[in-house]
């Protein structure tokens, strides 16, 4: 199965599809089964949080989700052997939302940037008075890492703490706090900045 290519789910709402596979799940040992299904229950709820946040819908969210867990589902027994197969998992979700934008010809961006002005409410190293309004924010946020946007999404959008938005992404805690602080920081930089070239501009217009 191609990693990027687009896929359906025909499976029944909140649990994978029965589509036949090379290696069926009725023939996978009882402990594959057991570990596939609590990694299951563990991430649905999140990956149905995130998802919805990109794409507005509670049935694209679902059908995207599904469409992850068949491609999880489909890759379980190499994913026994990774070192970290929870980074393996999310990006498997991240390709099934975009697939999902592709097909409701959506684009790619989150649908809600409460996330982003809570980040930068968050930020006391460098503050930001008065927030740009929200289309100025929504750019500045296209300008931050995937990684730094999945984070904020997370932590300050869905409520995750640090240590849970690491076990997600299957990165350190540390890193995820460092992405934060970037993120926060950048995001004040690139607002004060376009604050300045709208001051600029007003001066030149008046």
């Amino acid at each position: 199965m191609s990693e990027g290519g687009t896929e359906e789910s025909s499976g029944a709402v909140g649990l994978p599809s029965r589509r036949r596979k090379a290696v069926p799940m009725a023939q996978w040992p009882d402990a594959a089964r057991a570990r596939y299904w609590a990694f299951h229950a563990d991430r649905r709820q999140s990956y149905l949080g995130f998802a919805y946040l990109q794409l507005g819908s509670d049935a694209d969210t679902e059908e995207a989700v599904d469409a992850a867990f068949d491609a999880v589902m489909d890759k379980w027994d190499q994913m026994r052997q990774m070192e970290n197969a929870e980074a393996y998992a999310w990006a498997i979700l991240k390709n099934r939302v975009r697939d999902q934008q592709r097909k409701r010809k959506r684009r790619p961006e989150p649908m809600d940037i409460a996330a982003f002005e809570a980040a930068l409410r968050d930020d006391t190293e460098d503050p930001y008075d008065g927030l740009a309004d929200a289309i100025t924010l929504y750019s500045a946020t296209r300008r931050l890492s995937e990684r730094q946007r999945d984070l904020v999404t997370l932590h300050y959008g869905l409520g995750y703490s640090t240590v849970e938005a690491a076990a997600l992404l299957g990165l350190e805690e540390a890193t995820v706090r460092s992405h934060l602080s970037q993120a926060r920081r950048r995001l004040a930089r690139l607002l004060k900045a376009e604050d300045c070239d709208r001051a600029d501009e007003g001066k030149k217009t008046s």
